[in-house]
C-alpha cells in the first residue's frame, strides 16, 4: 500500500515535464502520459543525413529564470550558452550591387533603460529623428501597469502610432523583438503582451534580454535530459499512450484513462485540451479554440564552407528574421549549417519547400556576402502550423489560470494565463503553478490508498 498521492499529468511537453518534476520532488508518486513516442512536445530534433535537425530554433532570455532553473533541475545546464551581454547583429540587403548595412543592438553597462540608448543612436536602419522618438515609446512603455485589462483591447501596433512610432521604427526595430516573442507583428499583436516583452525584456532589468541557446540538440536539451531526470525521480513514464478524457471518479479521484489518480495535471496544446478536460473545468472551455494558432517555419541551409562567424543575427528589410548557426549542435564536421527561423510565418505553408528554401537561400547571399561565394549542398523546410496560440487583442479572457473548477485538477500549457507569451519560460511556469495547485487541493482531501 502507499500513503502517497498519485498524479496523472498528461502531456509531455515543457509544461507537463516541469509538472511531473514538480509533483515527485513534492513526494507524489507520479506517471506521465505522452501520445507521442518521445518528451518535449514542440521542442524536438530528428535526423536528417547523419546529423541532429531542430524542429525549431528556441532561444531564451536571461529573465527566463523559471526555464534556466528547470534547465538545471534536468542537469541540462551546462548544455547552453548565454551571452555575457545583449549582442544582436542587425543586418539589411544594401541597394543592388552595393554590401549590406549593418547595425548592432548591444547592450552596455548603463542600468536600465539605458543600456540600448548608444546602439540604438547608432542604429543605421532608422534615420535619426526617428530613432530620437524611440524614447517617447520606451517612456510610455515603462508607464504602463501589466495588470490593467485595457492593455488586450487594442494592437501594439495601434498603440504605437499613438505613441509616435514610424512604420519604419515598427519594422526595423518594434517587429525586431515583438514577431518572434509574440510570434506575430506589432500590427497584429495584443497590447498586453507586447507590453510584457518589452517591459521585462529590456525596461526593467538591463541584463534580462541577453539571450541563450542550446548547444546540443533540442531533443537531447529536453527530452533525453528529462527521461533521466523523471526516472530518477520515480515518475512513471507511458509514451504512446493517448488520453481522450479525464473525468471524476464518484468516491475522489480521477479516471485518466486506464489510470485511477488522486490528481492529475493536463498539459496540452489548448484544441486537445478542451476536449480531454471535464466540461466546465476552465472558463470558456467551449471557447479555447478562438485562441487560434500562429505558425513559425524554418528554413535549413547547409553550406560548403562557412560563410558567417556570427552565432545569430536578425535582418530587416528581408523575407528572413532571425539566422542561427546550428553546426556544432546538428554533428557537421566540414561546411556550415544555418537554420533561418520565419515567425508568425502562415503565408508560407502552400509555398514548395524547394522553392521557399531557394528564395531564404538568395535572400541570404544578399545580407552574407560569403554566402554567395558558398554553395548550398542540402537544403529542408520544417514547418509548425500550431507552434503558438494567436496572441491577438481579445485574448487574455480565454487564458484560464491553472486551477479548475474540480480540485486537484490543473491545467498547463504556454497558452494558460502565465502573464507570459507561449514561450518555454511560460510554459515551466505553468507546469510548475499546475503542480502547486493540486497540491493544495490534495492537502484538502483524502488520499485513496491503492498497491503501489
Amino acid at each position: 500500500m502507499s500513503d502517497r498521492p498519485h498524479v496523472a499529468v498528461v502531456g509531455g511537453g515543457l509544461s507537463g515535464l516541469a509538472a511531473a518534476l514538480e509533483c515527485a520532488d513534492a513526494g507524489a508518486r507520479v506517471t506521465l502520459v505522452e501520445r507521442r513516442q518521445r518528451l518535449g512536445g514542440l521542442t524536438w530534433s530528428f535526423e536528417h543525413d547523419g546529423l541532429h535537425i531542430d524542429n525549431g530554433q528556441h532561444v531564451f532570455l536571461r529573465c527566463c529564470r523559471e526555464y534556466v532553473s528547470f534547465l538545471d533541475r534536468i542537469g541540462a545546464a551546462h548544455d547552453v550558452t548565454l551571452q555575457e551581454r545583449l549582442d544582436i547583429p542587425v543586418v539589411a540587403p544594401g541597394p543592388s550591387g552595393s554590401p549590406p548595412k549593418v547595425g548592432r543592438l548591444r547592450r552596455s553597462g548603463l542600468p536600465a533603460p539605458l543600456q540600448l540608448a548608444g546602439s540604438l543612436l547608432r542604429y543605421p536602419h532608422l534615420p535619426l529623428a526617428r530613432r530620437l522618438q524611440l524614447g517617447r515609446a520606451m517612456n510610455a512603455l515603462r508607464r504602463l501597469r501589466l495588470d490593467d485589462p485595457t492593455l488586450d483591447d487594442v494592437t501594439f501596433g495601434d498603440w504605437l502610432r499613438a505613441h509616435g512610432q514610424s512604420e519604419a521604427a515598427v519594422a526595423t526595430v518594434w517587429d525586431l523583438i515583438t514577431v518572434p516573442t509574440v510570434n506575430l507583428p506589432a500590427a497584429e499583436a495584443s497590447l498586453a503582451l507586447a507590453a510584457m516583452v518589452f517591459k521585462t525584456g529590456l525596461l526593467e532589468d538591463a541584463a534580462a534580454a541577453d539571450i541563450g541557446w542550446s548547444r546540443v540538440p533540442l531533443g537531447a536539451l529536453h527530452g533525453a535530459r528529462a527521461s533521466v531526470a523523471l526516472a530518477e525521480a520515480g515518475v512513471a513514464v507511458r509514451l504512446g499512450a493517448r488520453v481522450e478524457a479525464v473525468r471524476p471518479v464518484p468516491g475522489g479521484g480521477f479516471a485518466v484513462g486506464d489510470l485511477h489518480a488522486d490528481a492529475a495535471v493536463v498539459a496540452l496544446p489548448h484544441q486537445e485540451a478542451a476536449h480531454v478536460l471535464p466540461p466546465g473545468a476552465v472558463a470558456h472551455q467551449s471557447r479555447l479554440a478562438e485562441l487560434g494558432d500562429s505558425s513559425i517555419v524554418d528554413v535549413h541551409l547547409f553550406y560548403d564552407r562557412p560563410v558567417t562567424r556570427w552565432p545569430l543575427m536578425a535582418a530587416v528589410h528581408s523575407p528572413i528574421q532571425w539566422v542561427f548557426d546550428r553546426t556544432e549542435s546538428s554533428g557537421l564536421t566540414t561546411g556550415q549549417y544555418l537554420a533561418v527561423s520565419i515567425s508568425a510565418s502562415d503565408d508560407l505553408f502552400a509555398e514548395r519547400p524547394d522553392a521557399l528554401a531557394r528564395r531564404i537561400g538568395a535572400a541570404l547571399e544578399r545580407l552574407l556576402p560569403s554566402a554567395h561565394e558558398a554553395r548550398v549542398v542540402d537544403s529542408l523546410v520544417t514547418k509548425e502550423r500550431r507552434a503558438t496560440f494567436r496572441a491577438v487583442p481579445g485574448t487574455a479572457p480565454l487564458r484560464p489560470v491553472a486551477r479548475t473548477s474540480l480540485p486537484c485538477l490543473a491545467v498547463a500549457g504556454a497558452w494558460t494565463d502565465t502573464g507570459w507569451p507561449a514561450t518555454m519560460e511560460g510554459a515551466v511556469r505553468s507546469g510548475r503553478a499546475a503542480a502547486r495547485d493540486v497540491f493544495g487541493g490534495l492537502q484538502r482531501i483524502p488520499v485513496t490508498k491503492e498497491v503501489a
